[in-house]
């Protein structure tokens, strides 16, 4: 007998524990309900994928310990899924013994069911209504694990069923498949109960945009290492970094565009500052190399704002309306601002990323500075730092880059005898050594420079060679996160007029770094 009243799709997600739903997979039913506890912290709304379960007969002898489960959580909306392994699942038994599993799953009191398209075209009319007849609900999916698709075409293909959800999940390969995903959603949402995700890294926007477009409910894993999709995010950093249970049609959206962007902190850093300011807005990663497919989704979404990365920053160039002298004298773009009248406009604040925290510590005007390197960040920290009237050095291991730098930028090259016979208020090191992974951990010799102040732009690791040598020294230090969260502040007061919450920003990013050391 189920356990399970007759109810409508919309008084299933009424009461049963909201839109985000935790999808749960272990090799045992022990640990599935440990993650299913566990997992309560954060949704009472779980998917039980029990094609997840080792050996051939688990799925069928997990009913059991679910329904004790679930009669001890009452308020829980529970989800059974059994997929087979030639549709993407994990289950290698027949089509019987899945729908066998999908109806002991039911009656131990999951509310939903979840069946495959496929196998859902190889059941016979009876078998359906048997699975109907449960009272649970009932989801046929759709999943594509290589393509983007067109979501109508599927859906077509699926609303002959009549369930009462239908789900659609596809590979994105660029940004335009996930807009096209979310386009199609909001379209479709208010005549049927529809689940549309796009997997991958360029998914992710899918992901955090997805009830904000309409989806009727959609996927997070319990935490790391545990996805059940390739792109999945975990249920805390869909609530607690991106709050997509607050996203509205009056939400304001930006993102950090580029590749890699996966790891990039912006996301973290960004949507801190905007929930401490009490803002309708996010701030998502864009994982994109093709300037058409982002300027296509920045203008359809459309976005409020972009920070560009690489390879994109030189590009987007000659796509703007208009941009500030410094930009311009760059030649290099990494924010973006949409007016209101729809166009971009340009502006680079890594200028801002690296006189802020020098201002903070001493006046530029008639200083010495040193600046180590002639790529982007060098020519950034020589431009700005010319403008503030400081009387700035450029040392590169090419000779030719920093004369060609210091000529363009009003600045001087020097070479590496003359360093050793001069002193400077200011070193700043703009060169990728002592990253990690990179195999040179000093620009200099520590006997070949003298400067009462350090500044790594480096900030991976916290603590690089170059810093320990200066501080050894006696020199003042600073770290390079100061860099990349004062660019990011003066982003944020670009976007929303507003002076930018630095100590806050400041603090989440030191705390990201020292954890992920």
């Amino acid at each position: 007998m189920s356990q399970n009243p007759i109810i409508s799709p919309a008084a299933f997600l009424r009461s049963r524990g909201g839109r985000l739903c935790i999808a749960l997979r272990a090799p045992t039913i022990a640990e599935m309900l440990a993650r299913a506890e566990a997992a309560l912290a954060d949704s009472q709304f779980l998917e039980f994928r029990l094609d997840s379960l080792d050996g051939a007969g688990k799925p069928a002898a997990a009913a059991g310990p679910i329904a004790k489960f679930l009669a001890a959580h009452r308020d829980v909306g529970a989800i059974a899924t059994c997929r087979r392994k030639a549709y993407g699942g994990g289950f290698t038994g027949s089509l019987a013994e899945e729908l066998t599993i999908l109806t002991k799953a039911a009656e131990a009191g999951c509310a939903l069911l979840d069946l495959e398209i496929e196998s859902a075209e190889r059941c016979k009319a009876a078998d359906l209504e048997a699975l109907r007849a449960t009272g649970a609900a009932l989801l046929i999916s759709f999943h594509d694990f290589e393509k983007a698709i067109d979501p109508q075409t599927v859906y077509t293909r699926v609303e002959r069923f009549k369930p009462d959800f239908v789900k659609i999940v596809s590979t994105a390969h660029s940004l335009s498949d996930s807009l096209n995903l979310l386009e199609w959603t909001t379209q479709r949402s208010g005549k049927a109960q529809v689940v549309a995700i796009a997997m991958g890294d360029h998914g992710v926007m899918s992901r955090v945009l997805s009830l904000r477009a309409g989806s009727a409910f959609t996927f997070a894993s319990a935490g790391d290492g545990t996805e059940t999709a390739p792109g999945q995010l975990t249920a805390r950093t869909l609530k607690d970094l991106y709050r997509i249970e607050d996203l509205d049609t009056a939400t304001r959206i930006y993102g950090v565009a580029g590749n890699p962007v996966a790891h990039s902190l912006s996301p973290l850093m960004l949507n801190t500052a905007f929930h401490r300011e009490r803002l309708n807005s996010v701030y998502l990663p864009l994982k994109t190399e093709s300037l058409e497919d982002l300027l296509h989704v920045a203008r359809k979404l459309p976005l409020s704002g972009l920070s560009v990365t690489m390879p994109l920053k030189q590009s987007v160039m000659p796509h703007l309306a208009n941009v500030d002298a410094m930009t311009a004298r760059l030649g290099a773009c990494n924010t973006i601002r949409t007016g209101v009248d729809g166009k971009l406009y340009g502006f680079n604040t890594d200028v801002a990323g690296i006189v802020r925290p020098l201002e903070k510590r001493m006046s530029l005007r008639g200083a010495k500075v040193l600046v180590l390197g002639a790529g982007g960040a060098a020519r950034a920290a020589v431009y700005g730092l010319v403008e503030k009237d400081a009387k700035v050095a450029v040392w590169s291991r090419n000779e030719a880059h920093a004369r060609e730098l210091a000529s363009h930028g009003g600045a001087t090259a020097v070479t590496r005898a003359q360093l050793a016979e001069s002193a400077f208020d200011v070193m700043i090191n703009a060169t990728p050594c002592g990253m990690h992974g990179n195999p040179h951990p000093l620009p200099l010799e520590t006997k070949e420079w003298k400067a009462r102040l350090v500044f790594d732009l480096v900030y991976n690791p916290l603590e690089t060679p170059l810093l320990q040598a200066a501080r050894a020294r006696g020199a003042t230090t600073i770290q390079g996160y100061e860099m990349f969260v004062h660019q990011g502040a003066r982003q944020f007061e670009l976007w929303t007029g507003k002076p930018a919450p630095e100590a806050e920003m400041l603090r989440v990013v030191l705390f990201a770094l020292k954890r992920n050391q």
